[in-house]
């Protein structure tokens, strides 16, 4: 079984290409509910949906979220009712917040709600939540203490940042089989999602980041960082305000008590003797995914390094 931890857009690209190399019932992926939060009455856990999307052949690549395709009739009459329309909900992707919201107040447990959400759509790797408890990150910034929703879509990550926490991680749990999957796992694969915001809330929960001290499985990274600037949204600055260096040597620090293998790209060769300082192996190349192809290439390379 191949494991991958993964979280926003970077994660979701490389999960694109991973889902065309390999065996789909031999994978389950491990994702980031931190994001997770109300609005409108509804359940949304953003970072679920992107990767159910993704696997179900359904997800706009274009934007990066939501379904392709889709329109946005309930938002436009929501707006002129005086609901809150600053995270684009379309009408397909309101239908799943919809049944997620309906069987979590049924009483049944977000991974159980994942689980059937996933089969109803037809896809056969596995989706877990990291935990069934609830876990949100809080950014805390100049101007006040905002959700991270707010911080990087209502605020387009204007707002300085101070510091970033989790709250309620400390009581949290894993969800049913997170430990088991990352323990009997033949290969684990840390996306090239955000360190503090996607990555970083999985291993916070209790008993997730020990699991994966203890496993025997050769575990590979992939930068979601090119020089000083992440490829995708605020990582870079959010890694300052935590008072990580803003590159992937700061990426790759975060991991490393685990970490077997390191992809980056080769703009950022320069970093490789502090990186194998860290105990891991670099291997460099090109990880900008700007088409399929591209990532279809990256993950062949990535499990490439997971079975050598």
């Amino acid at each position: 079984m191949l494991i991958a931890l993964t979280g926003g857009t970077g994660g979701a690209k490389l999960i694109e290409g991973l889902s065309h190399e390999v065996d789909l019932a031999e994978l389950t992926l491990i994702c980031n509910t931190a994001d997770d939060f109300v609005l409108n009455g509804l359940s949304i856990s953003p970072d679920l949906d992107t990767i159910t999307y993704t696997l179900a052949g359904m997800s706009d690549s274009a934007q990066g979220w939501g379904i392709r395709h889709d329109t946005f009739t309930v938002l436009s009459q929501l707006e002129k009712l005086g609901g809150e329309t600053w995270f684009k909900l379309g009408d397909k992707d309101m239908a799943t917040h919809l049944v997620r919201t309906r069987l979590l107040r049924e009483g049944f447990r977000l991974s159980a709600v994942t689980d059937r959400i996933r089969k109803n759509l037809g896809i056969e790797a596995r989706i877990l939540p990291m935990s069934d408890d609830r876990i949100e990150t809080r950014v805390e910034t100049t101007e006040g203490e905002i959700s991270f929703q707010e911080y990087f879509v209502k605020r387009r990550w204007q707002p300085e940042v101070k510091r970033v926490f989790y709250a309620g991680v400390e009581k949290s749990r894993p969800a049913p089989g997170v430990v088991e999957a990352i323990e009997n796992a033949a290969g684990i694969i840390l996306c090239p999602s955000n360190p503090i915001t996607s990555i970083g809330p999985i291993l916070a929960v209790p008993g997730i980041r020990a699991a994966l001290n203890r496993a025997t499985a050769t575990v590979v990274g992939v930068s979601p960082i090119i020089g000083e600037s992440a490829i995708s949204g605020p990582a870079h600055r959010l890694m300052a305000a935590e008072g990580w260096e803003p590159s992937a040597l700061g990426a790759a620090s975060s991991y490393a008590t685990f970490l077997d293998r390191f992809v980056i790209d080769g703009e950022d060769e320069k970093l490789r003797g502090k990186l194998e300082a860290l105990g891991a192996e670099v291997v460099a190349t090109s990880i900008l995914m700007k088409s399929l192809a591209d990532k279809r290439r990256l993950a062949r390379e990535v499990v490439a390094l997971i079975e050598k």
